[in-house]
């Protein structure tokens, strides 16, 4: 049928190629279209392409046009280009679809039809493990095994030999490439897409929340569920409410001695203090102008710690010259991104400022403000300048427990504990390091940082320094390509004799991946009950994440990760207090051995060239399989298994039904995270995922991490709220156990949950603010679904976990401004009833009666009809069957 927007089509001719077609977005108005903001010209470009009356109408187009007037007002639909999964929320994702297959199968529908229509890159990278640092000769061949014992063991039969071939519009990357991030920003990512044919801008959405790292490169993109991604993968847009966008103004010089990770948490304090929750931000002023691509990519990195949605930096001159170093393959596609870009005013000259066009408001920076800082203990908006980071760390001993505090009482401040590793004395005091994780990944794959790091390390050891080797170093690379330049320059060998070696590709120190301690070390901390400390250039580092027993963990650049497991300690004053000796017993302090902005530019000039990105792309390979409608399930395995969404899928849609008699399964407080509710970490030899995998005669030490078994429900469900640290207020104490309120004992989460559901008894979940925070984890929503949890009941949930909550059609309800659970007298053993109306509406408020005969408002946080849609079928994977089924 005719398009729509038929009468937007336009052709772009140049002698150096082929015509290309494209949707012009000018062509509806000229002045409207150039007030606004880059990235809303993106969305609207899409709705115009897209639009079909059904999934994307004109309206989406009107109000994307008419964007100062609906923001924050109109609901529109987005079809990304392409979908990004990394094997965390990957596997799961390729689990659900085969398994959808299977019900399909069984209703007797052809399983084929269970295919991706947008297309989907599925990256291995979140399945290493450290095992060991200070790798010698002898344990390579070991860690190694053990890596591949890993991978093969949780991911090669499922996603590299049958979903690559099975399913349609699936590409896979295999492991020991790239991490996901490094890969999108790499390899996948085109600026300008071609497909049907059409020109068009590229977007994505991606199944991590640093998926916006890729915006530095004026490609749109963001962070989605599991279950998100999912629907998305099959068809469905993303429905979103049009967004807020606030320009950042960059202005000023920036200083010499920070680095990028400085200028990400110095953006990160001051967006986050400006509260733009929500809202999409997008960078102009003559200060972008001093920014790389990769120092762009950096700051883009750590928009969802200021919890923006997006960070988009639009297209410019040096995002071409970065495109040029690493896509000299296809030197014609790169004249048809800038003649189409500037055809439809999606290239921007920040000099310029007739160019900037209106945003919702503007907030600016100076970079010249900027100094080294680092950022914790517990997240990553409390800002520490280097100079302050000694009285600072006392002032946290010194704070009652809370976001900075320890309380530890002034007499114990001053404890040491001695103690014995590989036959020499050491002391461990509060603040001293036993972690430091040089990472690349994410908001450290800038090359200036890692060079500069490697040019530290080469200083240090040539002025004797050392790194005491009970500290867990590693170096973890965010791919192939930082490992090539670290090589080439020469600095590598001298991180490796301060014990940073890299130990491979993938998110290891930031997700819980960390080896344990050495047991004198752990033994040590205990004794003393110390402060001890984990040093990090990742971007989370969320208390006891990195392990355990490490209750104070900074984020800092690379450069600073070395000093600080040089000098051992995080109460130091790196301005006026040596590192350490030489071997002539001079002081050597952190300006001695400190590389100059200079130094660091001239190699990184003259190292990153285009043959690193051709070296990558000649280590990517194409993943051969036989094919097969249907995955052969191994009743054997413990990482793959069918789960049991689809046990009661039917052609029937049910009105949605009351929620009667419900009982809290758990009482929480406020920022529960999703590490709270589904951990990614190792898992415990005393937990219910750790019986379960016993009685299929595992050792603990084949128990691997709950992030490598998230193809396996029995697992996950089993982790669900398995967290160490979880506070439930109905127990009063830390720990993974709740109580069971008919019985009045106290049983781990899990088994609770499943006397419950023997009992045919509803669950609800009883929290307070920003319910669901943290990472993105599809099993936060799914480990409560299959353990019977209808509704969860909070001041305020964060947007992704509401949106996974929805999807598995658990009810995301909203106490009402000013009130809460205490000031409603909820002692959370009573039981509730839930007054959900046939005809639901998004927004509407139900009424909720409890036992005691009390009764209360709460706002069902469903934010349109597609949600109420969702919530009607049983979540998103049924309705998307059901789909197909009719």
């Amino acid at each position: 049928t005719e398009h729509p927007f038929g009468h937007l089509i336009d052709t772009l001719r140049s002698e150096q190629y082929e015509e290309r077609r494209y949707f012009n977005p000018q062509k509806l108005s000229d002045v409207r279209y150039e007030n606004l903001p880059f990235c809303m010209r993106v969305l609207l470009e899409s709705a115009i392409r897209k639009c079909d009356g059904f999934y994307i109408k004109t309206d989406d187009v009107s109000s994307i046009l008419d964007w100062q007037m609906q923001q924050n007002q109109a609901e529109v639909a987005f079809s990304p280009a392409r979908v990004l999964l990394q094997d965390f929320t990957g596997i799961p994702a390729m689990v659900d679809l085969a398994a959808m297959r299977d019900a399909l199968a069984k209703q007797g529908v052809d399983p084929n039809l269970v295919n991706p229509r947008c297309h989907t890159d599925l990256i291995v990278d979140h399945s290493l493990q450290i095992d060991y640092t200070f790798i010698f000769t002898r344990k390579q061949h070991k860690i190694q095994q053990t890596f591949k014992w890993c991978f093969n063991a949780c991911f090669s039969l499922f996603s590299l030999q049958w979903c690559s071939k099975a399913f349609k519009n699936i590409n896979v990357v295999p492991p020991d490439i790239n991490t996901v991030h490094q890969v999108n920003l790499e390899y996948l990512c085109q600026v300008v897409q071609e497909g049907e044919g059409f020109i068009y801008p590229d977007s994505v959405v991606g199944t991590d929340s640093h998926t916006t790292m890729i915006n530095g490169l004026g490609i749109l993109g963001w962070g989605v569920g599991g279950i998100e991604s999912e629907a998305v993968m099959l068809g469905q847009p993303v429905s979103l409410t049009l967004p807020q966008v606030v320009g950042c103004k960059l202005v000023g010089t920036i200083n010499p001695l920070a680095t990028s990770i400085d200028i990400v948490l110095g953006i990160t304090k001051h967006l986050r203090q400006a509260g733009i929750g929500g809202k999409f931000v997008e960078f102009f002023g003559p200060g972008v102008q001093q920014l790389s691509a990769p120092d762009r990519t950096t700051i883009a990195n750590m928009c969802p710690e200021y919890n923006a949605t997006v960070s988009f930096f639009p297209v410019d001159d040096i995002t071409l010259q970065h495109f040029k170093h690493t896509s000299t393959d296809h030197p014609e596609k790169l004249v048809v991104l800038e003649d189409y870009l500037k055809a439809i005013k999606l290239f921007k000259s920040y000099g310029d400022q007739s160019e900037d066009p209106q945003y919702s408001e503007v907030i600016e920076m100076n970079l010249s403000s900027i100094v080294p800082h680092v950022s914790g203990p517990k997240r990553p908006q409390d800002r520490v300048a280097v100079t302050c980071m000694k009285e600072d760390f006392i002032n946290c001993l010194n704070e009652k427990v809370g976001f900075k505090g320890f309380h530890v009482s002034k007499e114990k401040q001053a404890t040491q504990v001695p103690f014995l590793h590989e036959g020499a004395e050491y002391n461990l005091a509060h603040g001293s390091v036993v972690i430091a994780a040089v990472i690349s990944c994410t908001n450290n794959c800038n090359p200036s940082v890692m060079l500069a790091a490697g040019l530290l390390a080469k200083k240090a050891v040539e002025a004797g320094l050392t790194v005491k080797p009970y500290i867990r170093t590693s170096l973890v690379p965010g791919s192939g390509t930082v490992t090539h330049y670290l090589n080439t320059t020469g600095v590598l060998p001298y991180l490796r004799k301060l014990g940073f070696e890299v130990v491979g590709y993938g998110c290891a120190t930031c997700v819980g991946n960390t080896a344990p301690l050495p047991e004198s070390v752990v033994d040590a901390i205990k004794q003393g009950d110390l402060v001890a400390c984990g040093v990090l250039s990742g971007n989370r580092h969320l208390e006891g994440r990195l392990c355990d027993c490490v209750r104070a963990n900074y984020l800092a650049s690379p450069p600073l990760v070395v000093a600080y497991a040089i000098a051992g300690t995080v109460s130091i004053n790196l301005e006026t207090e040596p590192l350490g000796v030489n071997s002539e017993g001079k002081d050597v302090y952190l300006r001695d051995i400190w590389p100059s902005k200079e130094e660091v530019n001239h190699t990184e000039e003259n190292i990153v060239i285009a043959s690193m990105f051709k070296e990558l792309r000649s280590r990517m390979e194409v993943i051969e399989s036989a094919e097969s409608a249907l995955f052969p399930w191994d009743p054997k395995s413990t990482y793959i298994r069918c789960p049991a969404f689809f046990s009661k899928l039917s052609k029937e849609v049910c009105a949605p039904q009351s929620i009667e008699g419900a009982y809290p399964l758990l009482f929480l407080g406020d920022k529960v995270t999703t590490d709270h509710i589904s951990p990614a970490g190792s898992i415990a030899r005393v937990s219910a995922a750790a019986r379960y995998l016993q009685s299929k005669r595992l050792t603990p030490r084949e128990f691997n991490s709950y992030g490598a078994r998230r193809g396996n429900d029995a697992v996950m469900t089993r982790g669900t709220f398995a967290s160490i640290k979880l506070q439930n207020r109905l127990i009063g104490k830390t720990g993974p156990k709740t109580l069971h309120i008919p019985s009045g004992q106290t049983l781990d989460v899990f088994e609770a949950a499943e006397r419950y559901q023997r009992d045919g008894v509803p669950l609800i979940i009883l929290a307070g603010k920003e319910y669901g925070s943290g990472s993105s984890r599809d099993w936060a929503a799914k480990g409560p679904y299959l353990m019977g949890v209808r509704a969860v009941i909070a001041e305020s949930f964060e947007k992704i976990h509401r949106n996974h909550l929805v999807g598995m059609g658990i009810a995301p309800l909203q106490f009402l401004p000013g009130q809460n659970a205490d000031s409603l007298e909820l002692c959370g053993k009573e039981r509730f009833t839930i007054n959900i109306p046939q005809e639901l509406m998004p927004r509407q408020q139900l009424t909720v009666q409890v036992d005691t005969g009390k009764s209360f408002s709460v706002m069902a946080l469903f934010e349109n009809d597609m949600d109420v849609a969702f919530f009607r079928h049983g979540g998103i994977l049924k309705y998307v069957a059901r789909s197909l089924l009719l």
